[in-house]
C-alpha cells in the first residue's frame, strides 16, 4: 500500500496536512528526518505511516505515560497492531508486550527513554529488526530546550548498541534554531531532512488580559462558557487547589493535578476530565504533555508561564480539532517575580547537570522569561509576537488577538505607499536596485557612508519619511509586498521591485488602508474575547451534533476509552455536513477509516437516516 492508500484506509483522511508528505517521503527514501511542527499540525501520523510501510518495528520514544495510552488506543481502534511498555503494566502485561514484539506482531512500540537500557530493549532488537527510531518531543534532548530530560541522552547509547543503524526521526512542537541545531547535533542525525511547518494556528484567539482580581475574571471567562471544556494552568500547587475550590463553590465543575497528588488521585482526577465527566481541568504544567484531547476549546493561564515554547505548546492543547478556541492568560506583575524564583530554586529537572551547566541553563530561562513578559506586555499582535520568536514571518495585524481587536485601528496609507513605490521607481530609473533595508534608509534620511557614496541622499523621495519610525517604514513595505504592489526577487539579496498593480497607486486611483496600532493614548479599554466572532462558524443541525454525540459518548464508555479515541467532534462535524446513509458514504467522512467504518457504520447512519426523515 502507498502511503494515500494507508491514509485513508487507517486514518480516514484523503489529503495530508502541510509538511506530512515530504517527511513521510523523506522517510521512505531511508533520510533522517527532524519536523518541528506546532501541536494539533498531525506529528503522528508522519512517522505511523512509515511504520506501517517499513519492514520491522518502529520504536517510538516519549516520556508521557498518558500520551502512549491514547496514542495506542486511537492506533488499535484503526486497526493497527502497536503496543507500549512504561511502569503503568503489571509485570505479566510487561513481559506478554515483550514476547509479543519479540514475535513481530506489531509495528509501533512505545517505550520511555529510560526502558532503552534495559533488558527488554535489547531483546526485543535481537529479535526483530527496528526499523526506525522515533524521538518524540525532541527537544527534550537539548538543554537549551525548554524541558531538558537527561534521560534523553539513553536514545544515542542505545542506537550505539544496534548491529545496524536505524532511520533516526524526531518532531517537536516547538524548538528555536539553536534547539534544532542542538537536536540533531546530539541524536547524531546524519544530513536530516528539516521541516518546520507554520506555526500559525488560525483557529486560536490570543488574549491577555490584566486584572485586579483574578478568581473573578477566571470565574467570569469559564460560566460564560458553560458547555465547554478547558484547562486552567496555574504556575504553582497552591494556586491548582486555591483555584479548583474556588471554581467547585461557585458552581464551576472542575479537578485538579499537580506532582503533589497521589497516583491514585491525578489518574482518576484526569480520566474525569479525559471522558468528560468534568469539564475544567485545574493544573500545573505536569499536566497536559501527550494529552490528545480534541473537544478542549479553551486554555486559561492562571499566571503567566516561564517561557514562550511552554506557553505555546499548552495553549495549543486548544482547538486539537480545528475549532475556534480560546488561549488567554491573566497576567499580574507578580506573576514575573514568582517565575523569577521557580527558576532560580528548582534543579528538579537539572540534577543531573554539572553546576556550570546548570548556571547556564538559569541564565538562559530568565532571558526567556523576559521574551515572555514582554508577549504579556506588548501592545502588537500577539499572534505575530510568536509567530517572530519562532522565526516565522508575521503579519502586522491578525485580526483574531486581544490586541489586534482593541489596540488597532483602520489607516489610510496612500500617502506612504506612494513615497515608497516612489522610491523604489527612482532607485529604479538609475539602474539600480536594493533590499528593504537600504529603501528604508533612504525614505528614512540616514546619513551612513554608502548612501552618500552612492549619491541616493540626492534622490527625490531621499528623507520623505524622516518622522515616521524605521519600523513602521518597514511595515508598511512588507504590507505592500503582502498586497502584491511590491514584490522580492527570489535570490538571497531579497530585491524589492515594482509590479505592475503599482501603477494605480502613482495615478491615484485607488486608495491604500491597513491595520495600525492605535496611538496610546487612544487604547481602548481591554477587551474579553472574540466573543461571538465564530459563532455558527460550522452550519450544521446542533439536535443532530448532540445526538451523535450522545452515541459516541456511549461506544466510549462501552470500550473504556476517552471519546475522542473513537470520533473527535470535527469528525461529528462532517457527519452533520455530508449527513451519510450508507457504507459507502460513511467513509467519505473526514476521520473515518476502514476499522472504523466496519464497527460504528451502521449505528451512526442509523442516527443520521432518523434524522433526516424527521
Amino acid at each position: 500500500m502507498d502511503k494515500y492508500s494507508i491514509l485513508k484506509k487507517y486514518f480516514g483522511h484523503s489529503e495530508f496536512r502541510s509538511g506530512q508528505s515530504e517527511i513521510i517521503d523523506n522517510i521512505m527514501s531511508g533520510r533522517d528526518v527532524l519536523g518541528i511542527m506546532p501541536t494539533g499540525a498531525g506529528k503522528s501520523i508522519c512517522y505511523q505511516i512509515p511504520a506501517l510501510m517499513l519492514e520491522g518495528l518502529t520504536l517510538v520514544v516519549s516520556p508521557l505515560i498518558s500520551l502512549m495510552k491514547d496514542q495506542v488506543a486511537a492506533l488499535s481502534d484503526s486497526g493497527i497492531n502497536a503496543a507500549f511498555l512504561n511502569s503503568t503494566l503489571s509485570s505479566v502485561q510487561y513481559r506478554e508486550v515483550i514476547e509479543n514484539a519479540c514475535d513481530g506482531r506489531y509495528k509501533i512500540l512505545y517505550i520511555a527513554p529510560e526502558r532503552l537500557g534495559t533488558d527488554a530493549a535489547k531483546e526485543i532488537s535481537r529479535h526483530v529488526k527496528i526499523s526506525m527510531i522515533t524521538v518524540d518531543e525532541a527537544h527534550c534532548v537539548s538543554q537549551w530546550g525548554q524541558d531538558f530530560r537527561p534521560s534523553y541522552l539513553k536514545i544515542v547509547e542505545y542506537i550505539e548498541t544496534l548491529p545496524y543503524r536505524p532511520i533516526i526521526s524526531a518532531f517537536t512542537a516547538t524548538a528555536t534554531a539553536e534547539v534544532r541545531d542542538d537536536i540533531i547535533l546530539i541524536l547524531n542525525q546524519t544530513d536530516p531532512f528539516v521541516m518546520t511547518t507554520s506555526f500559525d494556528r488560525k483557529n486560536l484567539h490570543f488574549s491577555v488580559m490584566r486584572a485586579n482580581d483574578k478568581m473573578k475574571q477566571l470565574l467570569s471567562i469559564i460560566r460564560s462558557k458553560p458547555d465547554e471544556c478547558g484547562i486552567v494552568y496555574c504556575s504553582t500547587r497552591k494556586n491548582v487547589e486555591s483555584v479548583c475550590e474556588f471554581l467547585n463553590d461557585n458552581s464551576c465543575k472542575a479537578v485538579r493535578y499537580h506532582a503533589g497528588l497521589s497516583d491514585d488521585e491525578r489518574s482518576i482526577n484526569q480520566d474525569d476530565f479525559l471522558y468528560d465527566r468534568t469539564p475544567v481541568m485545574v493544573a500545573t504544567n505536569a499536566f497536559g504533555m501527550g494529552i490528545d484531547k480534541s473537544n478542549v476549546t479553551f486554555v486559561i493561564h492562571y499566571n503567566m508561564p516561564k517561557n514562550l515554547e511552554s506557553y505555546y505548546q499548552e495553549a495549543g492543547r486548544a482547538g486539537r480539532d480545528g475549532s475556534p478556541s480560546e488561549c488567554i492568560i491573566l497576567y499580574s506583575p507578580q506573576d514575573v517575580r514568582t517565575n523569577q524564583f521557580l527558576i532560580d530554586n528548582s534543579d528538579e529537572v537539572n540534577s543531573e547537570l554539572t553546576p556550570q551547566m546548570r548556571q547556564s541553563v538559569r541564565e538562559k530561562d530568565h532571558e526567556r522569561l523576559k521574551l515572555m513578559t514582554f508577549y504579556c506586555t506588548t501592545n502588537d499582535c500577539l499572534r505575530g509576537y510568536i509567530l517572530k520568536y519562532f522565526g516565522e514571518q508575521a503579519p502586522a495585524y491578525c485580526s483574531n488577538c486581544s490586541n489586534c481587536n482593541t489596540n488597532f485601528e483602520t489607516a489610510d496609507i496612500t500617502k506612504q505607499a506612494m513615497i515608497i513605490i516612489s522610491c523604489v521607481y527612482r532607485i529604479a530609473q538609475r539602474r539600480r536596485s536594493f533590499g528593504r533595508n537600504m529603501i528604508i534608509d533612504i525614505l528614512h534620511g540616514s546619513k551612513n557612508e554608502k548612501i552618500r557614496r552612492m549619491e541616493l541622499d540626492t534622490l527625490s523621495t531621499y528623507g520623505l519619511m524622516a518622522d515616521i519610525p524605521v519600523h513602521r517604514i518597514r511595515t508598511f513595505i512588507d504590507y505592500l509586498i503582502e498586497k502584491q504592489y511590491l514584490s522580492l526577487s527570489d535570490d538571497e539579496y531579497s530585491i524589492v521591485k515594482l509590479t505592475p498593480s503599482c501603477a494605480q497607486i502613482l495615478k491615484g486611483h485607488i486608495k491604500i488602508t491597513m491595520k495600525l496600532p492605535k496611538p496610546k493614548e487612544k487604547k481602548a479599554a481591554e477587551k474579553s474575547t472574540n466573543k461571538d466572532k465564530n459563532e455558527n462558524i460550522f452550519d450544521i443541525d446542533h439536535d443532530l451534533f448532540m445526538e451523535l454525540k450522545t452515541l459516541r459518548n456511549k461506544l466510549a464508555s462501552q470500550a473504556h476509552v476517552p471519546a475522542y479515541i473513537i470520533f473527535a467532534d470535527a469528525a461529528l462535524r462532517d457527519m452533520c455536513r455530508k449527513m451519510p446513509v450508507n457504507r459507502d458514504q460513511f467513509l467519505q467522512v473526514s476521520g473515518v477509516g476502514q476499522a472504523k467504518a466496519e464497527k460504528y457504520c451502521e449505528s451512526f447512519t442509523e442516527i443520521i437516516a432518523r434524522h433526516k426523515n424527521k
